[in-house]
């Protein structure tokens, strides 16, 4: 098993069961991250169940190979994976939203509960957190298992700052649901120290939390030694400076500012815009950019390619809606770093964010396209500079955010927390 993909720590052997709504072979967020844990605890011998939605995250739609299944169970990179419906809303809003999580919440309850019978250790509830941890946590204490919560962002406050949830009744009476419920898990976990923090807001002990960050595969996304092969795809000369942004087209990302900033950069030559992606946003922004020569647009492209994807990038385009800046932690910032390459973000000074991205890169104010634009034309210019970032970027993710020492550190806290 050690001489598989990644060299994995082997320790006491566990049953773990991960509950998550999103788990692969959905290809980026949270559902990239679910299965590539799941699959590194399988080979680090643990025995791993999964109870998750189909495959429908980004585009939105159920998989068409998970199509007209209620009910399912597969074996995936050793990991035993029971699948439950989920509903997948058309247009998205804040009460679409919700119902679509309470339907994956709702359709997962008998299935969750049945795995107290195969008395798992450890119940790791992923996402939606707020609709899914009272089963997880439920099924845990029947059983007598540990019960484990990881945030990946604080859904509830991120829908109130993004006007999904409004500041009534309703909010106070989940906010508070919320924090009753974060305090009956062992351990909470999360991927910024400032996420951390808002918990121990939130009324969960610091003894109980866990830093548990987004990782990265530093062997597969990785410098490249040649030009990547999707410049000659786009039709790129080779003397062209590519600032990219890569990943979901949503609203926590602020991305209305790239299309304005273009829109200033048209008359710096060597400049091009690619953005690659799909998500609720993307036709608004294709409407934004039509017209603009110096932007490309891209699908979103196979896992597999995405170390070449991040190659192409001179400079990589990190932009965060002002009102999730410090609610998330952008899960694309490790393959970023990875790559090699410089990173121009948009948030405050005071977020973590800020503070990791102003190390190899530069940080400018949310929404404010004049002072991205002049962030991107100044790297753009300063081809040493960049090479300088982007070494100190690569440096930075072997040593953080490699995968095998982020979950080897989870590994060694799960088998903790479970005991003799």
């Amino acid at each position: 098993r050690c001489a598989d993909k990644w060299a994995v720590r082997v320790g006491p052997t566990l049953r773990i069961l991960v509950y998550t709504a999103n788990f692969a072979p959905e290809p980026t967020g949270i559902g990239k991250y679910s299965g590539e844990m799941s699959a590194w605890l399988a080979r680090a011998g643990h025995q791993v169940r999964v109870v998750a939605a189909p495959p429908y995250y980004p585009h939105w739609q159920v998989a068409p190979e998970h199509r007209g299944k209620i009910y399912s169970r597969e074996q995936r990179d050793g990991v035993d994976v029971w699948r439950a419906p989920l509903w997948v809303p058309r247009q998205l809003s804040g009460q679409s939203r919700s119902l679509h999580l309470l339907s994956f919440a709702l359709s997962s309850l008998p299935v969750v509960l049945w795995q107290a019978v195969w008395r798992p250790d450890v119940v790791v509830t992923v996402a939606p957190y707020i609709a899914c941890a009272p089963a997880g946590w439920l099924t845990a204490r029947l059983c007598g298992a540990k019960a484990w919560l990881h945030v990946q962002d604080f859904e509830v406050d991120v829908g109130l700052r993004l006007g999904m949830v409004d500041d009534g009744i309703f909010h106070r009476v989940l906010s508070a649901f919320e924090r009753w419920l974060m305090r009956r898990f062992d351990r909470v976990s999360s991927i910024s120290q400032r996420m951390l923090g808002r918990a121990e807001q939130k009324g969960v002990s610091r003894a109980r939390l866990v830093y548990f960050p987004n990782w990265v595969d530093a062997n597969a996304i990785r410098p490249l030694g040649s030009a990547s092969r999707y410049r000659k795809d786009l039709g790129l000369p080779d003397e062209a400076v590519v600032a990219l942004f890569s990943g979901t087209l949503g609203a926590k990302q602020g991305l209305q500012v790239i299309a304005e900033v273009a829109r200033r950069l048209v008359h710096v030559v060597r400049l091009v815009f690619v953005i690659c992606g799909d998500g609720v946003l993307k036709p608004q922004l294709l409407e934004m950019c039509r017209g603009l020569p110096n932007v490309h647009f891209l699908p979103l492209q196979p896992v597999e390619e995405l170390g070449e994807l991040l190659g192409m990038a001179d400079i990589h385009l990190l932009t965060q809606s002002p009102a999730a800046q410090d609610l998330v932690m952008p899960s694309k910032l490790a393959g970023m770093l990875a790559s090699g390459r410089p990173v121009v973000g948009t948030c405050n000074r005071d977020t973590e964010i800020a503070a990791v991205v102003g190390e190899f890169g530069l940080v400018t104010p949310p929404n404010d396209a004049a002072a991205l634009a002049a962030a991107i034309e100044e790297l753009a210019s300063q081809p040493e500079r960049r090479a300088r970032m982007g070494a100190g970027a690569r440096r930075y993710a072997q040593a953080h955010l490699a995968i095998d020492a982020v979950l080897g550190r989870f590994n060694t806290a799960l088998v903790g927390i479970a005991g003799p």
